[in-house]
């Protein structure tokens, strides 16, 4: 029998090249790269000593404090057996506040950056992420639509053309034939278990590393925004910020099958009786099928305006008596998260490598004529609530800008004490991006979002005003993710 030979499609790292604008240009090979141990499935792996990162907070620990204490707030609801899972170890509730007591009694101390390490490596476990896998909701349509453009610009190159990955060579002809290969694959439908597999048995797997670590991360950002608006309808204040409906049930599925344990859907019964899923963007917002209905909390004057507190989860509404409201995520229509950012791209709207959140805004006043088939691209729609303080993560605590992240539930521990290292903008006077510099800071996750799946997916809250708008807009980059924990006695 012939040995396999591993195919030369660098998959990872095409994803990686898809994220940062579609091209082979020099800023996407900045960083080293090597082939990582890739194990069955994502987990957290816990750190040697030697591997700690410095652990410099470019905020010098502003706002730490009050972020620790909100995660405590949200610990001591739980009953202290309560476990997270940390890779392959668990910890209960009790000792996560441990952690962060004793790390905030540290941090009182005023301590130098080589104190603040020492005192981690001797106090604390320290894990990452560094594995690979492909969530449950693969987007195929986009994925073979990204290979489609790779390899249009791989036929535009010589076929004698190099690209170094790592410290081996593939030329464009060849690269061009495995991702047809891969692409004829995926024309296949496989379900994302196979999808692994097959990568795993066929492709030699690269990631970019920095500092002997995996940069596996990639960061977005997400804000507070203000907006507009009426407690009554009128010709100006026409669009509703919808309470959450009397019809919307969430079913629990744990009962059902142990396979489902912690899965829920989101849906409304029919007079069958029948539970379907619950309406669309579409069906809510062109098709009103909310109108008298359901009481909004407040009418705003732009509908792209409150697309994006959908976006957010929270903001502020200021109203024309006078007053403030503190509008909050309740829950979602259920309805899958879509990117309209993606099918600006894909349908040749905005180039890739202009994609912000600033730039569709501009499109959508620039073309109102298109933007209701725009927005309901995305069926995912949120519902509100008032809340007198916000705005609010996940685990019903205030969030601290510059330290709360958002991750995948299903990922990492909530509540956590983690560090990141990742990029911001430089603005100058008039609000343009000079450039992006690295930063390190410790954060707590404390969030969660629609669009953060899977555990390479991090956003961070950036507050509010001019700056924080600009950042969460524009942040797309890549970096890594630590959580801490203090080690077991």
């Amino acid at each position: 029998m012939k040995k396999k030979t591993k195919l030369n499609l660098i998959y990872v790292f095409l994803t990686a090249v898809l994220l940062c604008g579609g091209c082979f240009g020099p800023e996407q090979r900045s960083l080293p790269l090597e082939e990582p141990v890739v194990g069955k499935k994502a987990v957290l792996t816990r750190l040697s000593p030697a591997q700690y990162p410095l652990f410099s907070d470019d905020m010098l620990y502003d706002g730490l404090e009050h972020g620790i204490l909100k995660s405590l707030e949200y610990l001591y609801r739980l009953p202290p057996d309560r476990t997270f899972t940390f890779g392959e170890d668990t910890y209960t509730a009790e000792h996560m506040i441990k952690t962060l007591d004793l790390f905030l009694s540290f941090m009182k101390t005023n301590p130098s950056r080589h104190r603040v390490r020492a005192f981690i490596e001797d106090k604390f476990a320290v894990y990452t992420y560094r594995s690979f896998e492909i969530d449950d909701e693969f987007d195929y349509e986009k994925m073979e639509a990204d290979i489609s453009r790779s390899i249009s610009f791989l036929k535009k190159a010589d076929s004698d053309k190099e690209f170094l990955f790592g410290k081996v060579r593939f030329k464009a002809g060849s690269m061009t034939k495995e991702l047809k290969r891969f692409l004829k694959f995926l024309h296949k439908k496989p379900d994302p278990e196979h999808i692994v597999i097959h990568i795993r048995s066929s492709y030699r797997l690269y990631n970019y590393f920095k500092n002997g670590l995996p940069v596996n991360v990639l960061y977005t950002g997400y804000y507070e925004p203000f907006l507009v608006g009426s407690l009554e309808k009128d010709s100006t204040f026409r669009y509703p910020v919808y309470s959450l409906p009397d019809d919307l049930a969430v079913l629990d599925l744990s009962p059902f099958s142990e396979r489902f344990k912690g899965e829920k859907i989101i849906g409304r019964f029919t007079d069958g009786p029948n539970f379907v899923p619950y309406y669309t963007r579409k069906e809510i917002d062109s098709d009103q099928v909310l109108k008298g209905k359901v009481k909004p909390i407040a009418w705003v004057n732009n509908k792209t305006d409150l697309f994006f507190l959908e976006i957010q989860g929270s903001g502020t509404i200021y109203l024309n008596n006078g007053q403030i409201i503190k509008a909050h995520y309740h829950n979602s229509n259920g309805r899958p998260y879509k990117s309209i950012g993606a099918y600006l791209i894909h349908t040749g709207r905005i180039p890739k490598e202009e994609m912000s959140m600033q730039r569709i805004r501009a499109y959508l006043r620039d073309h109102p004529e298109e933007a209701q088939k725009i927005l309901n691209y995305n069926p995912s729609y949120i519902f509100f609530k008032i809340e007198e303080d916000g705005p609010l993560g996940c685990l019903n605590v205030k969030l601290t800008p510059g330290r709360s992240i958002a991750t995948d539930r299903k990922r990492f521990p909530g509540a956590a004490l983690a560090y990141i290292e990742t990029q911001k903008p430089l603005i100058d006077g008039d609000e343009n991006i000079q450039g992006w510099l690295n930063f390190s800071r410790f954060a707590l996750n404390q969030d969660t979002g629609g669009a953060i799946r899977g555990p390479g997916r991090a956003d961070l809250f950036w507050g509010n005003g001019n700056y924080a708008e600009i950042a969460a807009g524009y942040m797309q980059h890549p970096g890594n993710l630590h959580i801490l924990v203090l080690k077991q006695d």
